[in-house]
């Protein structure tokens, strides 16, 4: 690997700028922050809110099925882990959740390493601070919201693929596919990575050659894993009642509690014998994207490339998200600076984002906090909150697409359709 030999880089390098922000996030679990974000809709839903995980730890230590009711939609996983291993005071719960962020910002980091084949230089502190500093992953940490250690787990798991350790990489997917379904959508895209390596060939796109049958291999140990765990979850919770208030739940969608997604108001107003079709056209409509990119960005192409905007997609699209969701497609983006010169609108979109981040506030504090509006109002901030998710993934795609064209010489012509 090649080290920065800048005096400059070293000072402003991971070594200062990791612990600087680390303190700055413990510096802020000292605020009144954690209690004011705490029971905000925007950082926690149903299946990630710390509350209904401490609520689920209540049951199952009293001997009541957590999964009896409709409280507890957290994996039993998480139950039997902070429940048994992890029973901490709740200052230092806060901070558990702080180091996993920075946990995932050093991983970001490393991912960024293998990548670039580059130790030492600025980038590694821009794509921390990156991470660390972005609200949408900010502050669903400090409301202690399970959606971050998901993302935790999600970099972890491409970082370990990016080092081409398969076991740890699909262990950690098949973990974090028990805690947010929706990341089996990353299977593909990870045994890509694993067959061919960190190295992008975003700008030098080459034929591909496909081992079928190491493919199958690695796939069928990630379910090897997944039935593992799941057998462990049903010990746990006592019967199988967990998958349907788990698993199920993001199908079909019990909880309309409000969120920044598309789904909850669109089936607040469904007729009810319309509401089998369109929750299935919804789940379809995630699932669709997933060949198309991996064909694609197939792994001679740049297989992490796929697995960053399918995270988009998952942001964008799933029924119970958070801003932590979007917050790790925005930071991912650091590890993806040769793209940059070739979106197309960028200023627009982080205008989108500016304004429906703004929207969201007001409207959420003007409907739940003050009474004066209605759903109406926060949903047509989470409409506007969609659009801006979907024209990074749209960008984000033509960059991805359009950088193979800048690198192959004069004489090309790009026809918009």
């Amino acid at each position: 690997m090649k080290a920065s030999s800048s005096p400059t880089a070293s000072s402003l390098g991971l070594k200062v700028v990791l612990p600087g922000l680390l303190l700055f996030r413990l510096a802020l679990l000292a605020t009144p922050l954690p209690r004011f974000f705490e029971h905000d809709h925007q950082l926690s839903s149903p299946l990630t809110s710390f509350f209904r995980l401490q609520e689920g730890i209540f049951l199952y230590k009293n001997g009541i099925d957590p999964y009896a009711g409709d409280v507890s939609r957290v994996s039993p996983l998480l139950l039997a882990i902070f429940s048994t291993v992890l029973q901490l005071p709740l200052p230092i719960i806060s901070v558990l959740w702080t180091l996993s962020d920075v946990l995932g910002a050093w991983a970001l980091v490393s991912i960024w390493r293998a990548r670039s084949q580059t130790v030492g230089t600025k980038t590694e502190g821009l794509v921390a601070a990156a991470y660390l500093l972005n609200p949408y992953t900010l502050l669903p940490s400090l409301a202690r919201s399970t959606s971050s250690l998901d993302n935790t787990q999600h970099i972890l798991c491409l970082l370990f693929a990016a080092l081409g350790k398969s076991s740890p990489a699909l262990f950690t997917l098949a973990f974090l596919t028990h805690s947010s379904l929706t990341s089996v959508l990353l299977v593909p895209p990870v045994i890509m990575l694993l067959l061919s390596g960190p190295t992008s060939s975003l700008a030098a796109p080459r034929p591909a050659v496909i081992s079928i049958k190491k493919a199958l291999y690695l796939a069928s140990e990630y379910f090897v894993y997944v039935a593992l765990l799941a057998g462990i979850s049903t010990f746990v919770a006592g019967s199988w009642g967990w998958v349907e208030k788990t698993w199920g739940a993001i199908f079909l969608l019990p909880d309309l509690t409000p969120n920044p997604g598309l789904w909850w108001y669109f089936f607040t107003e469904m007729f009810d014998h319309f509401r089998p079709f369109f929750l299935m056209a919804f789940s379809i409509h995630l699932l669709i994207y997933v060949a198309p990119i991996c064909i694609k960005f197939q792994y001679a192409h740049d297989p992490l490339y796929a697995a960053f905007l399918l995270q988009g997609i998952i942001a964008t699209c799933k029924s119970y998200p958070t801003l932590s969701d979007p917050g790790l497609f925005t930071s991912m983006l650091t590890i993806f600076p040769e793209i940059v010169p070739h979106l197309r609108h960028p200023l627009p979109t982080f205008m989108l984002h500016l304004h429906s981040a703004l929207l969201l506030l007001l409207f959420h504090d003007l409907w739940l906090v003050q009474g004066t509006g209605n759903a109406n109002f926060f949903y047509a901030s989470t409409l506007v909150f969609g659009l801006a998710n979907g024209a990074a993934v749209v960008d984000a795609i033509w960059a991805g697409l359009r950088i193979s064209f800048g690198e192959r010489g004069k004489g090309w012509a790009i026809a918009q359709l």
